[in-house]
């Protein structure tokens, strides 16, 4: 139950941020409540997509550079099903979800049974992302190059919002059921044999276990929960194009963010969420303190520094280092 309590414990200190956002406004640490509620948003829709990313490469060893192939997929999927086919958008949610799973399904099918691993399916998830990245680029039902803009209709039942908190407590449950998840997943049969994968795959296989299907099930859940974080962007800022939906930008946060918070781990997508984007925008306002305007690419600077220091110091992760640090 430990980890449960965790879990609570977390989440309820994260529902407990709008509490602090007027002490933090009047700090002057941030312009304004929205600005806070903004950035927050965006960290759990980073979560997300890190938590599904951590399903596959973390648990199971199948590292992808291309997890923008299912969060495009969701986001696009959320967008397009309102503005073409005038779908609610729960249940282009819904959808969108689904979409993304099939898209991993198929994805992980061609690569894992042409017996691709490491380097070699990572190359192969990130050519699947920039082939789509290209088509709906060009293909008419996104919008081409100017995207797909969703249509502002502020109510529940169109899935938005006139507070921004509403949004932010929405993503957060959908981060809270994730966590649960994954730890369901860690503590279950299916978890033994993902990290039996990881660790061995073809001494797994000879003990009997099916290395395809529990791959299959792992890359699809991931691209489910990825899709699910894209179909959130969307919604939230009611835009997306080709760059946003398949840029390298959300592969790169979404391996980025296990890799520092700790790869493997249930919070480690969480918390490395929130150090990346944290410390990233911490490095903007000093900038911008010190020099009276802002520098281009300071937090993707901030990003490498890190993950140096991470992989020279702190291989495990903040999450590991912190289990070190207590014990």
């Amino acid at each position: 139950m430990t980890a449960y309590r965790s879990i609570l414990l977390v989440v309820l200190g994260l529902a407990a941020l709008p509490l602090a956002a007027p002490a933090l406004v009047g700090a002057g640490i941030f312009a304004g409540a929205n600005t806070l509620y903004n950035l927050m948003v965006f960290v759990l829709i980073i979560a997300l997509a890190a938590q599904g990313w951590n399903l596959a490469g973390g648990y199971g060893g199948q590292f992808s550079f291309g997890h923008a192939a299912f969060f495009g997929t969701g986001a696009y999927a959320q967008a397009i099903l309102q503005t073409r086919y005038g779908i609610n958008p729960w249940a282009a949610l819904v959808a969108a979800v689904a979409l993304g799973a099939l898209v991993g399904a198929v994805i992980g099918f061609l690569a894992f049974r042409a017996r691709l691993r490491g380097s070699y399916f990572a190359l192969v998830t990130l050519a699947f992302a920039e082939v789509f990245r290209i088509l709906a680029n060009a293909a008419p039902i996104t919008g081409g190059a100017a995207g797909t803009l969703v249509p502002l209709d502020v109510r529940w039942a169109n899935l938005q919002f006139a507070s921004r908190e509403a949004f932010y407590y929405l993503a957060l449950a959908f981060v809270a059921l994730v966590l649960l998840l994954n730890r369901l997943v860690e503590r279950s049969r299916f978890g033994t044999y993902l990290v039996a994968v990881r660790e061995n795959e073809d001494a797994a296989r000879a003990l009997g276990v099916d290395t395809l299907q529990v791959k299959l099930k792992a890359i699809t859940l991931s691209a489910a929960i990825t899709a699910l974080a894209g179909a959130l962007y969307t919604q939230k800022f009611l835009y997306v194009d080709a760059n946003i939906a398949y840029g390298a930008w959300i592969s790169i946060e979404a391996l980025l963010a296990p890799i520092v918070g700790g790869i493997g781990t249930v919070f480690g997508p969480l918390v490395g969420a929130l150090t990346l984007i944290g410390l990233g925008e911490a490095a903007k306002v000093a900038i911008h303190a010190l020099f009276g305007s802002a520098i281009p690419g300071v937090d993707l600077v901030v990003y490498g520094v890190l993950l140096i220091l991470v992989i020279a110091f702190a291989p495990r992760g903040v999450i590991g280092l912190l289990d070190r640090r207590a014990r």
